[in-house]
């Protein structure tokens, strides 16, 4: 692994001479690099395969059902006949656009209930009670009951992990607001008169990145898996719609005759969410000021 690894790291001085520095550092665990590249090649394939192919994932074909993996089919065939393999590359473009639609709605709200709560003291109260309220629900029930409101579809999903995960966010945010509220500097821009908007703007909000960048990662992760878990019980996305949650939920009944229909989109799931958790888990050692000494 190392002998693979290492031409990639030494070579990012030659593709991003200005970030090298910081490249090699968070990719100084193998493990990250690898998560990092798994990533990579996921993305790539997602977003160019379907503009070179013109097979179509939802195709019928009921002679070819149920087929176990061949060349012909490399991970087999479900109880339609259709590719499954091609259903997991198509698959790829909702499971990622949830994932990320998910985590930059939560941050964007995160951050703003979270800047609110923390720099003004009047709001905070109110803001961390309604927070609070909402992550009393387990995650997976609060999305249920979200998704049976809004109605069964792609975007109504996103909205209601949206909702979900955006308080995890806000406490985040709160936390590290009230530290940075109590800084010298930012009395000073006070005592300089520098309205409250540009204090939050120049000096609070580029000092919330860290824990901000983490929590992406994070949550990208995790919306991928939620989605996964509502498709599996019946309110997530459309069946006509290849995701990886959809596809796992459609192939349950024939699980005992083609493992393979679950087994390939489940391992598309824990390999992007564990690669997703990885490279999260590099981000955080990278921005961690404790370590920043240590090294």
């Amino acid at each position: 692994m190392s002998v693979v690894m290492t031409p990639v790291v030494n070579g990012l001085d030659k593709w991003f001479p200005l970030a090298a520095p910081v490249l090699r550092r968070l990719f100084a665990r193998k493990v990250v690099l690898l998560a990092a590249l798994v990533l990579s090649i996921v993305v790539s394939v997602a977003t160019v395969f379907p503009w070179l192919s013109t097979a179509d994932p939802n195709a019928i074909n009921v002679t070819e059902r149920l087929w176990a993996p061949s060349s012909a089919h490399l991970a087999g065939t479900d109880e339609l006949g259709r590719d499954v393999m091609l259903r997991i590359v198509y698959g790829a473009r909702y499971s990622l656009l949830i994932g990320f639609v998910t985590a930059a709605g939560a941050v964007v709200l995160g951050t703003l209930i979270g800047v609110m709560a923390g720099f003004f003291r009047r709001l905070d109260a109110p803001l961390m009670r309604l927070v609070d309220a909402m992550m009393s629900f387990p995650d997976i029930l609060l999305g249920i009951a979200l998704v049976s409101i809004l109605g069964v579809s792609l975007w109504n999903v996103m909205l209601a992990l949206v909702i979900v995960y955006t308080p995890r966010v806000a406490r985040v945010v709160r936390a590290a607001t009230l530290v940075l509220r109590e800084l010298l500097f930012v009395d000073a821009a006070r005592a300089l008169g520098v309205r409250t908007p540009l204090i939050l703007w120049s000096h609070i909000l580029p000092n919330l990145m860290s824990p901000i960048l983490v929590q992406v990662t994070f949550i990208f992760a995790y919306a991928i898996l939620a989605e996964a878990g509502l498709s599996f019980l019946g309110v997530g996305v459309p069946p006509d719609i290849p995701t990886w949650g959809t596809m796992i939920a459609g192939s349950l009944e024939y699980s005992d005759k083609a493992f393979w229909t679950i087994l390939c989109p489940g391992l598309a799931i824990i390999l992007t969410a564990v690669s997703l958790q990885l490279l999260g888990d590099g981000v955080r050692d990278l921005l961690d000021p404790k370590l920043k000494k240590a090294v």
